[in-house]
């Protein structure tokens, strides 16, 4: 139930909306500040002219006092005689006084006009409500550049929208008495000023639309070039991922292949048990393309609704299986005995959980490291070492040497820069070489966070 509002409820919320700011002062340039200035001084200067002619007859008056027309192209009539022997009464010094007073009041402020454009308008407004009203040019013209002031800088905008009116009312009591006139003299000034500030305003735009511009493309090429960027990485981990999944499986099945070609003829036992491991290689192969392409698409099926089951019209759901980590060494390991290399398998340290991109940059170090050896040192054995320690995980594998398989020609060193560049991400760091008595040496040390 809405409760009317009383009169002081409605005097306060409306206090309140005078005093609400749109937003915080403003903060002018030097430059602004420099030019409202010279602007209170001139304008100062002349209103002060002005008000001491007031003071000493009105403009335009003739004997008697009475004010007759006057021509602005003509000098201005002289002021009334002074019979000889008189001085000038206290009266019209009071006058000269409280002119000058007025003509300091409205034009002292604008200096601040930029600053406190509110309080400059109410200051210039009280001293355009005391002018007389046949003086006009005391306070008029300051008057105009305060309302201005105002409008274009106060954020008080509700104070601003109330008090302009009242500046509009002060400035019509003047219209009564002699308005404001300009001499012929200063009519080229006048022309000249406003086109000189309109064409300072022109080129100022021009410079800043040009500067606007420049920022514009400056900001499209560097999105340009980070969106190329992040595409090159996107396709260098996507090539990461694909070599790390597919050389080994696949380099074990050509030697399993190969070794089941020359023995199919006298021991076909031997034959079929090579054939069944090129058959586990290559389901094991399909089952981490799987993955990692679930993992590559992950973003595209969450876009299409991320509802498809693998039995709707959707296709088939991405595999989100976890990727391979330290618990699954075993099996690795003894993939590759299968594939004809001895290897022993060495845990040190007390295991414990690790982040899985850790884990998955540890089995891919072993992974590569046992692929080169099969590669490379047919005929060899090697040795996995995974040791915890309290700060840092170090895998180590080796290899006795031996001779390259016929598949050892297709490698490019790609495989120990990945993983090179895999190690990085979690501060690790991959040193390979061959060893002092033979055979060759991969060890990778990745930092442990205490858990």
């Amino acid at each position: 139930m809405n409760v009317p509002l009383t009169v002081p409820a409605r005097l306060r919320e409306l206090a309140g909306a005078l005093k609400r700011a749109t937003g915080p002062l403003p903060r002018p340039t030097r430059r602004g500040l420099v030019f409202d200035a010279a602007l209170a001084l001139g304008l100062g200067i002349a209103a002060l002219h002005y008000a001491l002619e007031y003071a000493d007859g009105p403009v335009g008056a003739g004997a008697g006092g009475v004010v007759g027309p006057w021509d602005p192209a003509g000098p201005p009539p002289p002021p009334p005689p002074v019979p000889s022997g008189e001085l000038p009464a206290a009266g019209e010094q009071a006058s000269a006084f409280g002119s000058a007073a007025l003509a300091i009041t409205a034009a002292a402020p604008l200096a601040l006009r930029r600053r406190y454009p509110l309080a400059v308008l109410w200051i210039v407004t009280v001293a355009v409500a005391l002018t007389p009203a046949d003086a006009p040019r005391i306070t008029s013209y300051a008057c105009v550049f305060a309302a201005y002031g105002a409008a274009a800088y106060s954020p008080y905008r509700v104070a601003t929208l109330a008090s302009l009116p009242v500046a509009v009312f002060a400035l019509s009591r003047l219209a009564d008495g002699t308005l404001p006139v300009v001499q012929n003299e200063y009519i080229p000034l006048l022309i000249l000023v406003p086109i000189v500030v309109a064409a300072n305003g022109l080129r100022t735009w021009q410079l800043r639309a040009g500067e606007s511009h420049a920022r514009m493309s400056a900001l499209e090429r560097e999105r340009a070039e980070e969106l190329r960027r992040a595409a090159e990485q996107e396709r260098a981990r996507i090539a990461r991922e694909l070599h790390d999944v597919v050389t080994h499986n696949v380099s074990v099945m050509v030697i399993q292949a190969g070794a089941a070609r020359k023995v199919m003829a006298t021991t076909p036992d031997r034959a079929r048990e090579a054939l069944l491991a090129v058959e586990a290689g290559g389901r094991a192969a399909l089952a981490e393309l799987r993955q990692a392409m679930g993992l590559l698409t992950m973003g595209d099926a969450a876009d299409s609704g991320g509802s498809s089951t693998g039995t709707g019209t959707g296709g088939a759901a991405p595999d989100l299986a976890p990727q391979p980590d330290l618990g699954r060494l075993d099996a690795l390991v003894r993939r590759v005995r299968e594939a004809g290399l001895p290897v022993e398998l060495t845990v040190s340290g007390a295991p414990r959980p690790v982040p899985s991109g850790v884990g998955l940059a540890a089995y891919r170090v072993v992974q590569e490291a046992l692929t080169n050896a099969v590669k490379h040192a047919a005929g060899s054995t090697a040795e996995v070492t995974v040791a915890y320690g309290d700060d840092r995980l170090r895998v180590e594998v080796t290899d006795t040497g031996g001779t390259p398989s016929a598949s050892a020609a297709a490698g490019g060193g790609r495989g120990l820069i990945g993983l090179r560049e895999r190690l990085a991400v979690y501060g690790g760091t991959l040193h390979t070489g061959q060893r002092p008595g033979g055979g060759y040496r991969v060890e990778a040390a990745i930092p442990l966070e205490d858990m």
